[in-house]
């Protein structure tokens, strides 16, 4: 097996997987859940994103239908994993970790921080994958609930070498 297939092979089963990752948080009742996700699961919808100062030349996907599931082990920790279409039209994976400290809490706003992986996007040298299309990804989120329902605006900080500005993404969600 050439070392292209091998690559291509662990890139699908990684999609794969974090796919059934989703599906397999997304379908599991709050009753079961309760042990790892004691401050909730939530489900994201995907929705857009809006391009802070593009290049003029670069014409960016504003429409980005996508899901994703939110753990929350306690009220400052989550997991996260989910995909979507990128701006530039491709497919995106992401999963990682939520940091939302109690002090950055205000009534139903907070304040978070995301870290993980990401795919979909040219990251140069330093990206993994054959194509160099997964790399870290450091966002701050301010999230917005209001007992079962929510919205996250995500600040994408920009990628270089896609040309990608930076970008604010926005969800809506649902509490289960």
């Amino acid at each position: 097996m050439h070392l292209r297939q091998i690559s291509k092979d662990i890139r699908k089963h990684i999609s794969h997987t974090l796919f059934a990752l989703v599906a397999g948080l997304a379908g599991t009742s709050a009753a079961h859940a309760g042990s790892w996700c004691d401050g909730g699961v939530w489900v994201d919808a995907m929705l857009g994103s809006y391009h802070i100062n593009p290049d003029p030349d670069k014409h960016f996907e504003q429409f980005n239908p996508g899901l994703g599931v939110e753990c929350w082990l306690n009220n400052q920790w989550a997991l996260t994993a989910g995909g979507f279409r990128n701006s530039l039209r491709r497919p995106s994976y992401y999963g990682g970790g939520v940091w939302s400290p109690d002090f950055l809490h205000w009534g139903i706003v907070r304040i978070a921080a995301m870290g993980g992986i990401i795919s979909g996007y040219n990251y140069g040298n330093w990206g993994l994958g054959r194509d160099h299309t997964i790399g870290p990804v450091l966002a701050p989120l301010v999230m917005v609930e209001y007992k079962r329902v929510g919205a996250n605006f995500i600040v994408i900080p920009p990628i270089p070498s896609d040309d990608l500005p930076f970008t604010i993404g926005f969800q809506v969600k649902v509490k289960f």
